[in-house]
């Protein structure tokens, strides 16, 4: 399954305010999952498996690091919740990082919003406007994404810099490597 999303993260600051606009919006309340994300040395972009109670999936993506919603190029595929895919990865490629978190999942039609607590990290909220991979003929639905999800920045009250630029794997490797 190909997939855009125009995403950002940013710490959870202004938790409260995240909570009573989720309410305002109606927001849809998919539940809490715990997931552990193994990350996998590849050569380009980020190849990860994710286990949880709600999502499990193999997820391939490539994203510039930088510190706005910015485009993500997708591709995922659902993974049952007892598979040998993450060990014959690990086998191949190796373990580059190890991510645990605890999100509760919301949706606001595409548009999906976490809110993460990362083991060694703290809290994040993430927002992603997200759709099928655009063609050539639509690339204004691109643009839509993207404002989606800054329409979310300023919604939430997150700055422009508070937005980080890294993948919680990066984090995750930085804080182990001080």
């Amino acid at each position: 399954m190909n997939r855009v999303s125009y995403e950002f993260k940013a710490r959870l600051k202004r938790e409260a305010h995240v909570r009573a606009a989720l309410k305002k919006l109606r927001a849809r309340y998919v539940g809490m999952d715990h997931q552990v994300d193994t990350y996998f040395r590849v050569p380009a972009g980020r190849l990860k498996v994710r286990e949880g109670r709600i999502e499990n999936a193999l997820i391939f993506y490539e994203r510039q690091d930088q510190p706005r919603a910015r485009r993500s190029r997708i591709q995922l595929m659902p993974l049952s919740r007892r598979n040998a895919v993450k060990a014959v990865l690990a086998a191949a490629l190796g373990v580059r990082a190890v991510v645990s978190k605890r999100r509760e999942i919301y949706f606001v039609g595409n548009v999906k919003v976490h809110l993460d607590r990362v083991r060694g990290l703290g809290k994040f909220l993430e927002v992603e406007a997200i759709g099928k991979s655009p063609g050539r003929r639509r690339r204004p639905e691109a643009r839509e994404f993207r404002d989606q999800a800054r329409r979310f920045q300023r919604l939430f009250l997150i700055k422009d810099s508070e937005i980080l630029p890294e993948s919680y794997s990066d984090l995750v490797l930085r804080k182990r490597n001080r």
